[in-house]
């Protein structure tokens, strides 16, 4: 797999121009070098990624394509995964990863089914443990090359290796400087789990932290080069999405950190996501951030004073 993957996310209601503009900067990337795209049922831009790739030339054997089943078609992981395949044009995906660990109800083939209070409608007759069983069989099926996960925990994963015959090849999170998530690195490490990272810059708010600001100016290079060359250190992909031709060829330029520099982003870590955030009633599509197995913020922040 390779370790730098381009982005496809256009947005949560993305409208018909921003995905007709999809196949063009996605083209530009793969001229540019990258080999791995990311993309998802929910993003809508898996027919933009196979039409890139056709119009790349580029053969398919030289090509990581990566999708994700999406929490309301967590009971028909086939037939999703059969449409996912027909949108892109494609035979097979070489990753296929459970989007989140909810299970949603399927009502009308809505994305995000509310309830009259506005939350999200939760099916609690299965769980992730029964999806896994379904992502088992899909790869057997030969239509993917591997199955994974994103948006799990050490809680989360734990859970569903109670059950599971295969261990999830590859856990996609978000992952930046100010979410270092340190712990559960080094046990994905032990569990032969790679890990990818989204939203890998962490945004304007990291790329303008002084430190990093500071590492930039030292090696010549930009903020954005500096925080991917810190994921590529720690043994970590990333997802890096850029419409732009020149940023697409600056994020494949990675340098290597000195040791002293790369702890001193270590440091940076708040245990603050900037992606993902709890609605009003706390939570992230129905979840608790306790039934998620993540920590707040302020968890994080207290034990570093003790």
């Amino acid at each position: 797999m390779p370790c730098i993957a381009i982005g496809s996310w256009v947005g949560t209601s993305p409208n018909s121009k921003e995905l007709a503009r999809a196949p063009s900067w996605l083209l530009t990337a793969l001229e540019a070098g990258y080999r791995h795209i990311d993309t998802a049922a929910l993003y809508g831009t898996e027919g933009a990624v196979g039409e890139a790739v056709r119009r790349s030339g580029i053969p398919r054997k030289d090509l990581f394509i990566t999708t994700k089943l999406p929490f309301h078609h967590t009971k028909r992981v086939r037939e999703s995964l059969d449409r996912s395949l027909k949108r892109a044009g494609l035979e097979y995906f070489d990753l296929y990863l459970v989007h989140w660990p909810q299970v949603v109800v399927y009502q009308n083939n809505q994305p995000v089914p509310l309830n009259a209070d506005g939350s999200m409608m939760l099916d609690e007759t299965s769980d992730f443990n029964d999806t896994w069983k379904e992502m088992e069989k899909v790869l057997a099926s030969g239509k993917v090359k591997s199955i994974g996960v994103s948006n799990f925990s050490i809680k989360t994963l734990e859970q569903l290796l109670k059950t599971a015959t295969i261990t999830p090849a590859v856990l996609q999170v978000e992952l930046h400087p100010y979410l270092a998530q340190h712990e559960l690195l080094r046990w994905c490490k032990d569990k032969g789990i790679t890990v990818v990272a989204y939203a890998a810059t962490g945004y304007a708010v990291v790329r303008e932290d002084p430190i990093i600001v500071a590492l930039a100016k030292k090696y010549n290079v930009t903020p954005t080069q500096v925080v991917l060359s810190w994921h590529i250190g720690r043994g970590t992909g990333l997802v890096a999405k850029s419409e732009n031709a020149s940023r697409q060829e600056e994020n494949l330029k990675v340098i290597e950190l000195h040791e002293e520099d790369a702890r001193r982003i270590d440091a940076l870590d708040k245990n603050r996501r900037l992606c993902i955030q709890p609605d009003k009633q706390g939570k992230v599509f129905g979840w608790t951030f306790d039934r998620l197995g993540w920590q707040e913020e302020s968890v994080l922040q207290t034990e570093a004073k003790l």
